[in-house]
């Protein structure tokens, strides 16, 4: 990777500097050295401040230390090979441009694998009602960092967390037996959804009724009784119903793990007995906490009480593990499950198939035994709203002794999905306060499930394209939703808008797709739509559209190291959308078939690159790859 390679000769050239001049070795956090690529073509390929990070300690000019730099990085001769023309420019920069013919003789080289294995978590949505759109940017999320850590080599495995002992489950149950509805609905999942609403709505008319949520909860924890299988097969249909929904986007799950099970398993028992070794979690006596089991901050840890003081203010009830009436919060068996990711446990799950290539945790030992979880590292991907029950976890885990796994549990938070003001009066909300954005509600019965989103997305792709003989319409409409939801920042609230998400310009998985099929048809023209990228003998004299499209080109590899270590799909989708645009500019100003010789070489080989390059950015996007629109 070239911004690697150059930062890692820059501070080799430094340290040679700093032995010569007498000075002590610095380490590469304190030197502070950045390698860029300049907004300007005309300023190079990449740059570094490497010279004016030096100038205080060695007491010279940056352009001094500059030139000594340039002088020591001109002696390696895969350095110079590679950058032939370095440039100094006031106050300091050092500038470099690359020499193209010997970029693309070793373009071929890859990162090495990392090897490490990951847990992703992702989906885990309730199963007591259909999804809908919020659920969905967590699932394209989660599956785009399975694809991204894949690409750079991790061995990922993919959880889908299934609460089926929680309150939202206990509520559509009460709301089956308590509350009749009438109407007619496509699948059991919507169906629930508004007895899900209904429930909640006869909540605040019947209080009683909250003493059957505690009646079903219990049962559902016991496991033995009507209720227990009654909650069983109401979320096996409904994740069944999930599942189907996210293969649509390409999101697939290697196991399924029910909370029932860790309970059942033994799983929490063994936490619990773990976790009374420890000073911090103890059995309140007094006050509103009386009888209930609860994970205390630990304040000895000055950097992180400030913050977590606050957190708990908030969220007091998010550090009870148990409850007085023996009812576990959520918290408790996250955390027994987390020990079990990690291999940290001696209970172990047993495992039978869900659906072909899904497997889910199995009641009783009743299953195969797997080798599932024991993990290097954990992501989870939840809203920032479980900020502080992640929290909690990782706490636990510290306070076990597992300091290096609580570090490598890295809590993957996003913005949630709310209604534009037009999106949320087509269904109907009531937006007299002229707010800027509209809260989806499960409770209230607000929000645009999944499958209505891709019947609406279709329905106005469908009508609005001009050619119906290249890819279908609900393939683009997926496509379109799926990169919508992953183009903001993570912690970017989605405030959709149906408009937008069916846009076909500018930076849309539409424009994405159509690039990459327009890319397919000039090769299919030059006879090479099946050759793979072989370079020209010289690359030199290139125009600025071929030189901005090979500069981008350069740095994937770069990009997609980068996009994994912090785990961003938007820093994929904003590389794509500008790979796209810069081919397209080349495309107008740099005529590809009716140029010739060597001209003709290196555009189809740029073109080639650029098919290459932009389908391993869809594939880790989860966009299809589209010979025609």
């Amino acid at each position: 990777m070239l911004c690697q390679f150059i930062k890692s000769s820059v501070l080799t050239a430094v340290q040679e500097i700093l032995s010569l001049s007498g000075q002590p070795a610095s380490d590469e956090a304190s030197l502070r050295i950045q390698i860029q690529q300049p907004a300007n073509i005309k300023h190079g390929d990449y740059s570094t401040n490497a010279a004016m990070q030096l100038a205080k300690t060695l007491r010279k000019p940056p352009l001094s230390i500059a030139q000594m730099i340039t002088e020591v990085l001109q002696q390696n001769p895969k350095f110079s090979e590679l950058f032939p023309q370095i440039d100094i420019v006031a106050p300091g920069f050092i500038n470099f441009k690359i020499h193209w013919t010997a970029w693309a003789k070793m373009n071929t080289e890859k990162p090495e694998p990392a090897g490490q294995k990951v847990v992703i978590e992702h989906t885990s949505i309730n199963p007591n009602k259909s999804a809908h759109i919020g659920h969905l940017r967590n699932s394209c999320i989660g599956d785009t960092l399975v694809r991204l850590l894949r690409k750079n080599g991790y061995h990922v495995e993919v959880h889908n967390y299934i609460d089926d002992l929680g309150n939202q489950l206990a509520d559509t149950l009460v709301g089956l037996l308590q509350q009749p509805i009438n109407g007619s609905h496509k699948r059991f999942g919507d169906f629930c959804w508004d007895v899900y609403a209904a429930v909640n709505r006869a909540y605040k008319e019947k209080p009683d009724l909250l003493q059957k949520r505690t009646e079903v909860l219990h049962a559902l924890e016991k496991g033995d009784q009507n209720i227990a299988w009654i909650g069983l097969i109401t979320a096996e249909r409904i994740v069944r119903e999930h599942l189907e929904e996210m293969q649509q986007f390409g999101i697939e799950y290697d196991l399924l793990v029910w909370e029932s099970s860790i309970v059942k398993e033994g799983f929490w028992n063994t936490a619990f007995h773990l976790l009374q070794q420890t000073p911090l979690f103890v059995q309140e006596t007094q006050g509103k906490l009386a009888g209930c089991w609860v994970l205390k901050q630990n304040h000895s840890d000055d950097e992180s009480s400030g913050g977590m003081r606050t957190l708990e203010q908030d969220h007091s009830l998010d550090k009870v593990l148990v409850r007085s009436n023996g009812i576990l919060t959520y918290t408790a068996k996250d955390i027994a499950y987390h020990l079990w990711k990690y291999g940290l446990l001696q209970n172990d799950f047993s495992y039978t198939d869900f659906t072909e290539g899904v497997w889910t945790t199995a009641p009783n030992n009743t299953g195969q035994i797997k080798t599932f979880g024991r993990a290097d590292a954990v992501i989870n991907v939840i809203d920032y709203r479980q900020q502080y029950p992640q929290a909690m976890v990782k706490q636990a885990l510290e306070v076990l002794g597992f300091q290096e796994e609580a570090q490598k549990l890295r809590h993957v938070s996003y913005g949630v999905v709310s209604l534009s003001p037009a999106a949320a009066e087509e269904l109907g909300v009531d937006t007299s306060e002229r707010k800027a954005s509209y809260a989806m509600s499960g409770r209230q019965g607000i929000g645009i499930k999944v499958a209505e989103l891709i019947e609406r997305v279709e329905a106005f792709i469908e009508d609005n394209r001009s050619d119906k003989n290249g890819l279908a319409s609900r393939d683009i409409a997926i496509a379109s939703i799926r990169y919508y939801l992953l183009r903001f920042a993570l912690q970017t609230e989605v405030v959709f808008d149906l408009k937008q998400a069916t846009e076909i310009s500018g930076n849309t998985g539409v424009y994405l797709l159509y690039s990459y099929a327009r890319s397919l048809s000039v090769l299919n023209k030059a006879g090479l739509k099946d050759q793979l990228p072989e370079a020209p003998e010289h690359i030199e004299a290139l125009e600025v559209q071929e030189h901005a499209l090979l500069r981008h080109i350069s740095m994937w590899n770069e990009t997609l190291a980068e996009a994994a270590q912090e785990l961003s799909p938007s820093t994929i989708c904003n590389y794509a959308y500008e790979l796209a645009s810069l081919f397209n500019h080349f495309y107008a100003a740099c005529p590809i078939l009716k140029s010739e010789g060597p001209l003709h070489q290196l555009r189809v080989w740029l073109t080639l690159l650029f098919r290459d390059t932009l389908k391993e950015a869809l594939d880790v996007l989860g966009l299809p790859a589209p010979e025609r629109m």
